[in-house]
């Protein structure tokens, strides 16, 4: 089930962001600022630390990117249930069950919407009605 239904009704803060802001906190307090216009704001984080700085900040909701099945299960253990924690990247179908397991409230199927294969219809309208 989906939280969003696109890019308009919540904040997700990216390392671009992070770095444009100097750093996470900060990043985070500038989005506080318009947090009763969106319903939620989550911080996307690649490492340990910047899961511990988003937890000192009081970030709700963050988005582990790409991080090792190892990290993951440290980051569950880290953030003992003050905070909702997702994955995202290197999740197929194939591995949710082990993704699953961890004990993340989330998991992102890229899988999803990159690999959908496009087909290739069209309808058309005849003068008189196919012969069968």
């Amino acid at each position: 089930m989906n939280h969003r239904m696109g890019l308009f009704d919540a904040i997700l803060i990216k390392e671009n962001h992070i770095a444009a802001a100097g750093g996470l906190t900060a990043a985070f307090n500038a989005a506080l600022k318009v947090e009763s216009l969106v319903s939620f704001i989550q911080v996307e984080v690649e490492t340990l630390r910047q899961l511990e700085e988003a937890l000192d900040a009081g970030v709700k909701m963050v988005l582990l990117d790409n991080m090792s099945l190892e990290d993951i299960r440290a980051s569950v253990k880290l953030a003992k249930g003050r905070c909702s924690l997702e994955i995202s990247g290197g999740v197929a179908f194939e591995n949710l069950r082990t993704y699953a397991e961890t004990g993340v409230d989330r998991i992102s199927v890229g899988a999803l919407i990159k690999d959908v294969k496009a087909v290739d219809f069209s309808m058309r309208f005849q003068d008189k009605p196919v012969e069968q």
